[in-house]
């Protein structure tokens, strides 16, 4: 399910203005301008990759997502980007990027371990035998939702020129991996606030290696925060440098990982406006 501020075209024409440029995108954005071929997974308005078009990339950028709204700016912002609605539980490529990317902590969506399984054995099929995936989940051991107060409150002006307040607030308290939050939006001239449920996943480096090695990719590198710092006990990021775990082997020996999925006819190209 779409939440509610993905899935609205109102609240999704406010992403880019509430998640302002920052690190984590310069991050990403290097490694797009040096890849031929780019997947970007949970594009969201797909910002990146029309980032790295108007720089010059001057190969395949596609994006992909399951909400139709924010697949609309993306559109409309540059239609020189192959744009896809859906996820990857009904695609099929294979061995057509030589980057797939998750940011903003889209891999933090997926929440159940078969979901994550069906994601990354795609994502796995995708890639290029020396291609790379990488992607950001926030640091556990930060214990960031402990900062999703109604206290904390954003403005950002709204496409009708009014300013729109927006909070979170995470349900206490929060047992295991999993925490879910409420994401609430409010303007003077609404009738009321408009409020998103969300659950996400935090994941420890155990646990993302074990799926990893179970769909057959391995880390090459792996960072604390987008500056590459290491990763330590207080660093807000695990940003993760993946590849497939028969890079370098030939033809004959490489194997694929028993983890599979259904293709289907879900997927549709974003027509746009």
């Amino acid at each position: 399910m779409v939440d509610r501020s993905f899935g609205d075209a109102f609240l999704a024409g406010l992403y880019d203005a509430l998640n302002p440029w920052g690190p984590g995108d310069d991050f990403f954005l290097d490694l797009v301008m040096s890849a031929d071929a780019v997947l970007d997974v949970g594009c969201g308005t797909g910002r990146l990759l029309g980032r790295a078009r108007r720089a010059g990339h001057e190969g395949r950028l596609t994006g992909i997502d399951p909400a139709a709204a924010m697949l609309v700016q993306g559109r409309r912002a540059n239609r020189e980007v192959e744009w896809v609605l859906g996820d990857l539980r009904c695609t099929a490529w294979r061995e057509e990027f030589d980057l797939v990317v998750m940011t903003g902590h889209a891999f933090q969506e997926l929440v159940g371990d078969e979901e994550l399984r069906l994601a990354l054995a795609a994502v796995r099929e995708s890639l290029r035998p020396e291609g790379r995936f990488v992607f950001d989940t926030r640091n556990p051991a930060a214990r960031a939702w402990e900062t999703w107060t109604p206290e904390r409150i954003r403005e950002v002006p709204g496409p009708d020129g009014d300013l729109v307040r927006v909070w979170h607030e995470a349900l206490t308290p929060v047992r295991g991996e999993r925490v879910s939050f409420t994401e609430t939006f409010d303007a003077p001239r609404w009738d009321g606030p408009r409020t998103s449920h969300s659950t996400i996943r935090f994941l420890d480096v155990s646990t993302l290696d074990r799926l990893l090695d179970e769909a057959g990719l391995v880390t090459r590198e792996r960072y604390g925060d987008f500056d590459r710092g290491p990763l330590t006990a207080t660093s807000p990021e695990i940003v993760s440098v993946t590849a497939r775990a028969d890079q370098g082997l030939s033809d004959n020996s490489r194997r694929r990982p028993e983890a599979g999925r259904t293709a289907s006819g879900a997927c549709a190209r974003c027509a746009g406006p």
